[in-house]
């Protein structure tokens, strides 16, 4: 860590606790679900249990006679405008036909939660089965049905743009009747003739299933009607105005009739852009009454948007000399029933992170009856880089050349060209390969019986959006700042200490509010690694001139120069003489009470960064390999990552320590199990397995400080990158450990002992 930020710094740059650490930690913060209104109603659903299926009749008599039912409610009965639905949060429930198991039927209210149970449990649905289409390779099988036979409806949400996202160069839905729906093109050079050029040529196809995002706290969501025709919503979501605005239109109201009111999160990843908030809203709209639906474990998995299957077929070809010449692949992404754009994403971080003449690239987006997928930390890059970091490890190989050099030789920079034409703006690509090759377990690595290393690059976009913030300094000393961003990974923490150093007091002074959709600043979705990167420079912006406010006042009452004024922990006072120091709350009382002095200490910040910052990682891992059963033991994990500038170390360290092994189980153990009818065998945590305390390696956090050059204080985001690496650097490992390359994920004991026997 650069030793100037010490003495550059008071605040930033420094080890910190999370403001709502302790809060956390004794059970004080309340969540949606802890949320008591007055005459609540609960909804619970009737999911489908066929994959595909066409709904015959719907018998509600038992259910609507049993005590505490206040209403049995299928689509025809809900005041939502869509007649053709397109996406999973316009489905608020399924109409005349079901697309994928879990898809929710009909919605039981209740004066509790056990009456709407039980008015389910006596529901009479009749369906005609229709064949299911279980998985990528029946969709592209020419013998499977087609879901979508007159076209897919397209979703007005694109949820990937939040996670930088890019239009492609060509996109084309297919003329003919089929399963995909929509296939992206990308083209530089010939590669034909890149091929020619090349002395060594690999070819593989990698496969990786639907992951779930693991988060502890299950969906759920909150409606109440509020004032004569308006909604208010209590929602744990990285959204609050995509699903206004969804909401709204859904329903036919203005968006100033619907305010969202963002709730302490627990856990998201992606997965809480918005699912159930549409169907609350429409129930508590008709039966003008609070509603309340929680979904459980099991209806989490069935229903919500996982991270996509990948299908990945890869072709590179390389000159004896180390320089890549050519890359063709196809890609294939399971989107499930609906329209999901992230194979643009996965394209481009396939193609952009190395410099490559001649490129091709088909990737598709697939339909199937299984659930539509969404975005998981990072969408599609852990994927990607899957495919190409394994792909990087063998031709190194073949090349017989150090797999670091070899990535270091290849690697891009800022200003060189992504595969959609634009440049990277500045990617530190080399300094964390740098970084990497001076670590000692890089450096000073052996050979041992059993173990392996194996290493992996990633590279993520992150993004950036408008942003504001409201500053004001009350009567008493205190800082009250307002945002419309919701923390999802500590970045609170982060905004108390940039409007403590830029206004000049303590951090405990410091409190952060989260607005409304209708209180709130503009802000960003929680996604896209972009938070922090566009709303620091709004509370810069907003706490520096309450700043100067408060040193004009300061200059006329002290009759110094304002250059001469200082402040420091809430006193103000003139350079060297700090013992006729004036409390900055002494400067907000005169400010609210006396004519003259402008009125309160309150000031609007505004940011709209429009260069992002991307992010290079590198990672490694040690393993061991039991010959006997299989089983992969991690033994050392180190992550590299540019992080532009570490505003609190503790936490950045945190959030690359989750990642890493977020991408670890995504390597070992995470996978949604569909059998051949494309029903979820998985559907608990007792099926999914999630990496467990005693299973998980210490992760080794190494922080890389290339100041972003636009971003605020040099920051770039954090949250997504530290996940990309992980599942190439494990398979990379096993590699080294067994001569067995990994080609589909996750590393089963079973599989990979029968790969070594043979």
């Amino acid at each position: 860590m650069d030793s100037t930020k010490t003495t550059k710094y008071r605040y930033l740059g420094k080890r910190a606790l999370p403001v709502d650490g302790q809060d956390k930690l004794l059970g004080q913060l309340n969540f949606t679900g802890d949320l008591k209104i007055g005459g609540m109603l609960h909804v619970r659903l009737m999911l489908s249990p066929h994959p595909h299926a066409r709904i015959i009749s719907v018998d509600r008599t038992a259910a609507q006679a049993l005590p505490g039912v206040v209403a049995v409610l299928t689509a025809e009965d809900l005041p939502t405008r869509d007649q053709v639905i397109s996406s999973r949060m316009s489905a608020v429930l399924a109409k005349e036909k079901v697309l994928f198991e879990g898809q929710p039927v009909v919605a039981v209210v209740g004066e509790t939660v056990a009456a709407a149970q039980d008015g389910v449990e006596v529901l009479e649905v009749a369906y005609e089965l229709l064949p299911a289409i279980p998985n990528l390779d029946a969709a592209l099988s020419p013998e499977s049905p087609i879901l979508w036979p007159h076209g897919l409806p397209k979703d007005a949400i694109d949820v990937s743009a939040d996670h930088g996202g890019v239009e492609q160069q060509g996109t084309a839905e297919s003329s003919e009747p089929s399963n995909i729906h929509t296939e992206n093109k990308y083209a530089r050079g010939d590669v034909e003739q890149g091929f020619q050029e090349a002395d060594v040529v690999l070819e593989r196809t990698y496969r990786i299933p639907a992951v779930h995002q693991g988060y502890l706290e299950p969906q759920i969501a909150v409606a109440a009607p509020e004032g004569s025709s308006g909604l208010v919503l209590y929602v744990s979501t990285q959204g609050p105005r995509t699903i206004r605005n969804e909401v709204a239109r859904l329903l036919r109201l203005a968006r100033s009739q619907v305010r969202v009111v963002p709730m302490p999160m627990g856990g998201g990843f992606g997965g809480k852009h918005g699912l159930l908030e549409p169907l609350v809203a429409a129930v508590a709209h008709l039966l003008h009454r609070p509603v309340r639906l929680e979904l459980t474990r099991t209806e989490d998995f069935l229903t919500s948007m996982p991270a996509p299957e990948h299908r990945i077929d890869l072709k590179m070809g390389v000159k004896q000399d180390g320089q890549l010449c050519a890359l063709e692949a196809k890609l294939y992404l399971n989107n499930g029933a609906f329209s999901a754009p992230w194979s643009g994403l996965a394209a481009t971080l396939l193609a952009s992170q190395y410099l490559i003449p001649h490129i091709k690239i088909s990737a598709n987006e697939v339909c199937t009856t299984q659930v539509m997928t969404g975005p998981y930390r990072a969408p599609s890059a852990p994927q990607a880089v899957f495919a190409m970091e394994s792909h990087m490890d063998d031709l190194a190989r073949e090349l017989e050349i150090d797999p670091l050099e070899f990535r270091y030789q290849n690697a891009s920079g800022g200003g060189d060209a992504m595969i959609t034409g634009n440049p990277w703006p500045s990617l530190s690509f080399r300094e964390v390969l740098d970084k990497m090759r001076e670590h000692p377990a890089w450096a000073n690595r052996e050979n041992r019986l059993d173990e392996g290393i194996g290493l992996a690059a990633g590279v993520w976009g992150c993004n950036t959006a408008p942003a504001s913030a409201v500053v004001r300094v009350e009567s008493d000393g205190s800082v009250q700042v307002l945002v419309g961003s919701v923390d999802i990974s500590g970045v609170n923490s982060g905004f108390v200490h940039i409007v403590a150093e830029t206004l000049g007091v303590l951090p405990e002074q410091v409190t952060i509010t989260q607005g409304d959709t209708t209180s709130g600043p503009a802000a960003p979705v929680s996604g896209g690694s972009m938070v922090t990167y566009s709303v620091a420079g709004a509370l810069a912006d907003a706490a520096g001139e309450v700043r100067q406010r408060v040193t004009k006042m300061a200059a006329e009452h002290f009759e110094a120069s304002e250059q001469d004024i200082e402040i420091e922990e809430g006193k103000v006072f003139v350079r060297g003489v700090r013992s006729k120091a004036v409390t900055l709350a002494e400067f907000a009382s005169r400010a609210e009470s006396t004519r003259g002095q402008g009125g309160p200490l309150l000031a609007h910040g505004n940011s709209a960064v429009e260069v992002n910052a991307p992010v290079a990682s590198v990672h490694l891992v040690r393993v061991r390999v039991d010959k006997e059963t299989g089983v992969v033991t991690p033994l050392q994990y180190v992550a590299v990552q540019d992080v532009g500038f570490a505003l609190n170390p503790l936490m950045v360290e945190g959030q690359l320590q989750g990642g890493a092994l977020q991408g670890l189980a995504i390597g070992l153990q995470e996978q949604l199990v569909y059998d051949d009818d494309g029903h979820l065998l998985t559907p608990s945590f007792l099926d999914y397995a999630l990496p467990r305390c005693d299973e998980a390696p210490s992760v080794e956090p190494v922080l890389v400080e290339v100041a972003s050059p636009k971003g605020p204080f040099g920051i770039r985001g954090v949250g997504e990158p530290p996940i990309v690496p992980g599942p190439a650097a494990l398979a990379n490992a096993v590699r080294d450990a067994t001569g067995i390359r990994v080609k589909k994920l996750p590393i089963r004991a079973p599989e990979l002992w029968e790969k070594m026997q043979n």
